[in-house]
């Protein structure tokens, strides 16, 4: 296997450059690479080209009970250093992702095939959340209350919820899971990661980072397979595991959700999104334009909050139009390390089947077409930046995510008409609000059944807000101290 991981490191050399020791094709249990028990594995592929970019360990259940195993067993001394011990170890593993966040982008954008610059400023962002997650967990605070005795005093303190489960996706495969680890390793967590089967290069690689940073054996392990549950089950079965993170669809949510509540595990689940974009006729329009440019297409429309339903009044429809199109057409598709590139490919060829199945249902019910609407002629799995107009409110492409570069535009009349059409959804992840009227943007923000909106602005993640939506785009929160208190539990002692 050490020869093969040499070969595979110079097969790759052209992609990261000076620094290929960070590409890996062993998992990471223990502090150690190892291959799967089974000695199975499967390949990594770049979704511009379906070239094998590496093969990884096919783990299974034996693999993950070994990974709980060394994180059960390293729980108790990393938990046990002080918040200012974890907090510089940390600060190390943040300051090498810095370093490396060139590296990390041009591995991210050959596995994941987004455009380099937004690779770059994801590795970047995970580096400032781990240091975030660093600084903060100095502050876990406690309370002294007063007894509700004579002579007695209460205190309520937070302690590390213990060995923690994390699933993470492929479409952030450096911030989603900087933003599960970051947090249980600050709170004095252990953390057993299965990242996607698309992208598992960019979590071995953030693991070589954590091993440099000094971050304990046992403390991050990466268990990487190509059967999620099979993984899934195991995590939510084993009792030493006490809580599950997941982003990603509500179906495999609402799953997962169920088998943790056999041990009573404490659950975060991020999933699906249905956004509405809303541009009121206060909205100043080039800014709104700009937004749903980047609210729509940031890493080709595969987000979880990307506008997905795009409401305009009809009194600045016709100009707002005319704007985005042009925009729109503007935007240059290609392999994401190309300059200037706006989207690259979506994930796989089953993705781009899926948004133009969703694309000919919505035209053959009279929806029109203004701009793109197929695959693009670069072929695989690159589709057209795309328009649409005229589209039912109960098509599957107004129900259903998205998940590509395809822009669904609506029109509306009145304030409560595209609040209630806003909310006619069981999604509540994000949404997006134009308008240059405060009393209308306070209203119409509180009136919106979802868990964060974004008013007048088109990005909405950040380490310094609660993150995560509510029905059924999910349970709990990553980001802020919310984020950070969801790893940890509740203790009260009552002193007499």
């Amino acid at each position: 296997m050490a020869g093969k991981n040499t070969a595979i490191r110079d097969s790759v050399r052209g992609i990261m450059g000076p620094d290929p020791h960070l590409i890996k094709n062993l998992a990471y249990i223990g502090g150690r690479w190892v291959a799967a028990q089974g000695e199975k594995t499967f390949s990594v592929l770049n979704p511009v080209d379906l070239a094998v970019l590496a093969d990884v360990p096919d783990m299974g259940k034996a693999d993950v009970h070994a990974a709980i195993d060394a994180a059960a067993q390293a729980f108790a001394s990393w938990s046990a250093l002080s918040p200012v011990e974890r907090a510089d170890i940390l600060e190390k593993w943040s300051s090498l992702i810095a370093q490396k966040a060139q590296d990390l982008a041009l591995l991210m954008t050959y596995e994941q095939g987004k455009p380099l610059s937004e690779a770059q400023g994801e590795a970047t962002a995970a580096a400032a959340t781990i240091r975030w997650c660093a600084e903060e967990g100095r502050r876990l605070y406690g309370e002294f209350i007063e007894g509700h005795r004579p002579g007695t005093n209460i205190v309520v303190s937070r302690r590390p919820a213990g060995v923690c489960g994390a699933i993470t996706p492929w479409n952030f495969p450096v911030g989603m899971i900087t933003r599960k680890v970051g947090p249980a390793l600050a709170a004095g967590c252990t953390v057993v990661l299965k990242p996607a089967e698309a992208t598992p290069l960019c979590a071995l690689a953030l693991a070589a980072l954590a091993e440099e940073a000094g971050i304990p054996p046992g403390v991050l392990n990466i268990v990487t397979s190509a059967n999620a549950a099979e993984i899934g089950e195991v995590l939510t079965s084993d009792p030493r595991v006490r809580k599950i993170s997941f982003t990603g669809s509500t179906a495999v949510g609402r799953k997962l959700m169920a088998q943790a509540a056999r041990n009573i595990q404490k659950v975060s689940l991020e999933l699906g999104g249905n956004a509405p974009f809303i541009v009121f006729p206060s909205a100043d329009l080039e800014k709104a334009v700009s937004g749903a440019i980047a609210s729509k297409f940031r890493n080709a429309g595969q987000t979880c909050i990307c506008a997905n339903r795009i409401y305009i009044h009809t009194d600045v429809y016709a100009p707002f139009i005319e704007m985005f199109l042009n925009k729109i057409k503007e935007l240059k598709v290609g392999p994401g390390w190309e300059p200037d590139v706006a989207i690259g490919p979506l994930i796989d060829k089953e993705a781009a089947q899926k948004v133009e199945k969703l694309v000919a249902d919505a035209s053959a019910k009279g929806a029109k077409i203004l701009c793109g609407g197929k695959r693009h002629a670069l072929g695989g799995s690159f589709f057209e930046p795309t328009l649409i107009e005229n589209v039912q409110d109960d098509a599957p492409i107004a129900r259903e995510e998205i998940f590509g570069p395809v822009a669904v535009i609506y029109s509306f009349e009145t304030e409560d008409e595209v609040v209630a059409r806003a909310n006619a959804t069981e999604y509540g992840l994000a949404s997006y609000i134009y308008t240059q009227d405060l009393a209308q943007a306070w209203r119409v923000s509180g009136s919106l059944d979802y868990g964060m909106v974004a008013l007048n602005e088109p990005l909405l993640a950040t380490d310094l807000a609660p993150f995560g939506g509510i029905k059924t785009s999910g349970i709990g929160r990553e980001g802020g101290r919310y984020g950070l208190l969801e790893y940890t539990d509740l203790k009260y002692r009552l002193f007499g």
